[in-house]
């Protein structure tokens, strides 16, 4: 009987985080999904919600009237988007000077109307409530 028991307690361990776990894919695609809605609004110059959209730790980190100088002085020399390219997505738990929790890493490989290439990393996390929203945004 204990012999059984063990098994059964190793097969559930063993089959509950397939039930638990949503599949990389999904996740990568919902924090795509929030990424570009995002960026959209950055790209539009709508720079007030963007930062109202953005996640809790975005808004902790930056206040609105600081965001919105920042990405203006930002985003204004190098004009209107012309072309942009997913480079790479990867998923994390932890990042440096972030809590831990759930991350996308998105790069995008853009082209600007006054800067030929730029490489934009959009960081979306997944908040308490399951959404995900921009926890980071920087452009190289």
């Amino acid at each position: 009987m204990k012999t059984i028991l063990a098994l059964a307690a190793v097969l559930l361990m063993n089959a509950a985080p397939s039930f638990a776990a949503e599949p990389q894919a999904e996740i990568i695609r919902q924090a795509e999904t929030a990424a570009k809605a995002w960026i959209a609004l950055t790209d539009a110059g709508k720079y007030g919600e963007s930062w109202e959209r953005a996640g809790t730790f975005f808004k902790t980190g930056i206040s609105k009237s600081t965001w919105e100088t920042g990405v203006r002085s930002l985003r204004a020399p190098l004009g209107s988007v012309k072309a942009r390219e997913l480079k790479s997505t990867e998923y994390a738990t932890t990042l440096p000077g972030a809590p831990d929790g759930e991350y996308v890493v998105i790069q995008y490989e853009t082209q600007f109307e006054n800067k030929k290439s730029a490489l934009e990393t959009i960081t979306p996390m997944r908040e308490k409530d399951g959404s995900w929203k921009v926890s980071g945004y920087f452009i190289r």
